[in-house]
């Protein structure tokens, strides 16, 4: 089924539209989620899309903080009227959400917004809160019960995107590659911000890749719930890693497909 089909079976509702247009990936993918919890996956996608916004519309960190504050009032309580923190009280209090995962995405864009990452330690920190806690709270609203594997192909999807994104970040003036990887391939994040040495940026990018196809062989295998299928897309990106960066094919949403079918990542 397509966002097409959908759209023309029954019309998306304000949740839907705004992840396919944001984030199509885990659009695509929670398609073939149980249609009864479809609503839910939409809403955990669309709160996380706003936690993404607040440092990129932000002219400064500071900004992002207060927006990010904002929506921690929210997960604790703050009933605000608006057009995703409505639905996520909402889920919340159907127990479809858990405040502490939500708040732990939170405390990930935090990190985001307070500036570069000292370690790549910090740095697989900030990608599990962001992306692995979020499969996580999206394989918990599924009733998964196998979370931990969720965190960590959560994570690894996490890190394929942000390599994806060097070039786009690098261009807006901004780097989140962590600062040991970089000074071990000889570079500062000046250096990626200017372009400079393109060659051993490429080897410091191949070698965080190899952490994230380190994590898909530690949690592959057994498609351990719907909320796991972006990490069909983690595995495709991080093998491209080096090449153009293209956008979404074909390609990716057969890969998706197959494994939703033959119920393995």
């Amino acid at each position: 089924m397509t966002g097409a089909t959908l759209g023309q079976a029954g019309g998306l509702s304000a949740m839907g539209i705004l992840v396919r247009r944001h984030d199509p990936d885990r659009f695509y993918c929670a398609l073939f989620a149980p249609v009864a919890r479809r609503e839910g996956l939409f809403t955990l996608y669309a709160f996380n899309h706003e936690l993404a916004r607040a440092r990129e519309v932000a002219s400064e960190p500071t900004l992002a903080l207060i927006r990010l504050q904002w929506w921690r009032e929210v997960v604790e309580g703050g009933l605000k009227r608006h057009e995703v923190a409505t639905p996520v009280s909402a889920a919340i209090a159907q127990g479809l959400l858990l405040p502490g995962d939500l708040r732990a995405m939170i405390d990930g864009r935090e990190a985001e917004a307070e500036g570069a990452f000292a370690t790549t330690a910090d740095w697989l920190a900030y990608l599990d809160a962001i992306a692995g806690r979020l499969m996580l709270a999206a394989g918990r609203l599924l009733g998964a019960d196998d979370l931990d594997r969720l965190r960590t192909l959560g994570t690894a999807y996490g890190i394929a995107g942000q390599l994806r994104s060097v070039g786009v970040l690098a261009r807006a003036g901004r780097c989140q590659l962590p600062e040991d990887a970089l000074a071990a391939g000889d570079l500062t994040v000046h250096d990626v911000l200017a372009h400079r040495h393109p060659d051993r940026l490429l080897a410091v990018v191949r070698g965080l890749a190899e952490k994230g196809r380190a994590m898909l062989r530690e949690a592959g295998g057994r498609l351990p719930s719907a909320a796991a299928l972006p990490a069909v897309l983690a595995r495709r990106d991080l093998r491209r890693i080096g090449g153009p960066l293209r956008p979404r094919g074909l390609g990716d949403r057969l890969a998706v497909l197959v494994a939703a079918s033959l119920g393995r990542i």
